[in-house]
């Protein structure tokens, strides 16, 4: 069973890119959200088990998106990205609830497909 994913970030061609990774790797249930706003709602609807979040967002930023979607009542991974390859995001990703941090250009990593996977195989 593949992972519901939701991918979030204000740049519909970088959305549209990681949507293109994650079909390439096998997931087809993939929701879409171009802000903080959005993806609360969507995953209110819906509840993804993994949320993809952009750091910087129109309407807020990822920290505090990842911190309102860990605080769910269901189980929700959620994975930080960013242009910004600082490596103090990583620490501030997993202070807020995540199970990761990428830069941007990391997004093809193996090791992002295995946390998506990881939470895949939870759901069996």
């Amino acid at each position: 069973m593949r992972a519901s994913i939701l991918v979030v970030d204000d740049d519909a061609a970088v959305r549209g890119l990681v949507v293109r990774i994650l079909r390439s790797w096998g997931h087809t249930t993939i929701g879409e959200a171009g802000s903080t706003a959005e993806a609360l709602e969507y995953a209110d609807t819906r509840h993804p088990s993994v949320v993809l979040v952009d750091v910087g967002l129109p309407d807020g930023d990822g920290f505090s998106l990842t911190r309102r979607l860990r605080a769910n009542p269901w189980a929700t991974r959620v994975v930080l990205f960013s242009s910004d390859a600082d490596p103090a995001n990583n620490a501030a990703a997993a202070r807020a609830g995540a199970i990761g941090f990428f830069p941007k250009d990391e997004l093809l990593s193996p090791a992002l497909q295995q946390l998506i996977e990881d939470r895949a195989d939870d759901e069996q």
